[in-house]
């Protein structure tokens, strides 16, 4: 386990807002605000360190041993922004990308993310040293797979226990890969609707000291978080391993996730179809991607576009800056 300062662990809280944040948003990978921040790599192997060997120091009651071998200053500081960001603002996004009508809000989110996501692409093509045919490869073949999830017409969900642990085990799958959103995998599956209306609704439920919302949605949202850690714990490993043997396909892959994504952030959608959710109001359920008229905010749209994309290499500069300053300490 890395020894931090607590400016040094706060910086990680403030990392797991902005993962939070982005899977909230069905089209946006807390992967790959993860990977730009510069802790992707910590990330999957603090994962990966959760195994027997350590759950061998627990029972044996070596509990110090144990938190140091699972990098568990990391999880807590990282859970904590993730969790906070996701309470807090789950139900404002949700709001905004799920109201009928194409808002001036909306259309400045999607273009801020736009610009991220596009940023993010440079970003992780930057770090492939040797563009061969294998490369190319990946990135095409990441490119078709993203763009293909991102047209799939969406599915009806239960709050069936065995559905809801098979969606958290798929969807935490797709938010540790930067590129893939996990919250857009749910939306895939029909269970978007179901986990973040469990979350506004366990919200509630705290506020108003209402048992039985506490006991219902409580139970939905355990049996999905029994589903996101078995995935965590298998799929971590693959990726990981990934990363050690094939390292520029692996990269190559993952920024064709990233360039196939924007077609699902493309700020101005027709909504073809709608769907009631949790709460009976009518939100987009199937939407195609348009061009711009009069009334798109284009000006505007642009600036959050580019706002978007300058944020990124911001944070790199940053991370660089910071990493040569714990060197030279």
């Amino acid at each position: 386990m890395k020894t931090r300062s607590l400016k040094e662990y706060l910086g990680i809280s403030l990392r797991g807002i902005l993962m939070g944040s982005a899977d909230v948003v069905p089209g946006v990978s807390g992967g790959t605000i993860a990977f730009i921040t510069g802790i992707y790599q910590e990330l999957l192997d603090s994962i990966s360190a959760i195994n027997l060997n350590a759950f061998r120091l627990l029972f044996k009651g070596r509990v110090s041993d144990f938190w140091k071998a699972i990098n568990g200053n990391f999880f807590l500081f990282l859970l904590f922004g993730i969790s906070a960001s996701i309470i807090s603002l789950a139900s404002v996004l949700a709001d905004i990308v799920g109201d009928p009508v194409e808002t001036k809000e909306k259309i400045l989110l999607w273009s801020f993310f736009f610009g991220l996501i596009l940023a993010s692409s440079i970003y992780i093509g930057k770090q492939i040293t040797k563009w061969n045919f294998k490369n190319i490869l990946g990135l095409a073949l990441g490119t078709i797979i993203a763009f293909w999830i991102t047209i799939i017409s969406p599915a009806s969900g239960t709050d069936a226990s065995w559905y809801l642990f098979l969606a958290g085990f798929i969807a935490i799958c797709a938010m540790i890969l930067p590129g893939i959103s996990g919250s857009f995998i749910l939306l895939l599956m029909g269970a978007y609707p179901i986990v973040l209306g469990s979350i506004s609704n366990l919200v509630e439920g705290i506020k108003v000291g209402d048992t039985a919302m506490l006991l219902d949605n409580g139970t939905i949202l355990s049996v999905f978080a029994c589903g996101c850690i078995a995935g965590l714990l298998s799929f971590a490993r693959l990726v990981s391993f990934l990363f050690k043997k094939y390292p520029g396909t692996t990269m190559a892959v993952l920024t064709g996730f990233l360039v196939g994504s924007l077609n699902k952030v493309w700020p101005w959608k027709e909504t073809l179809e709608y769907r009631i959710n949790s709460h009976g109001i009518s939100i987009p359920y199937i939407q195609e991607n348009q061009m711009p008229d009069e009334t798109g905010h284009i000006a505007m749209a642009i600036l959050f576009t580019i706002t978007g994309f300058i944020l990124v290499f911001g944070i790199e500069w940053l991370g660089e800056k910071m990493n040569k300053e714990n060197k030279i300490n």
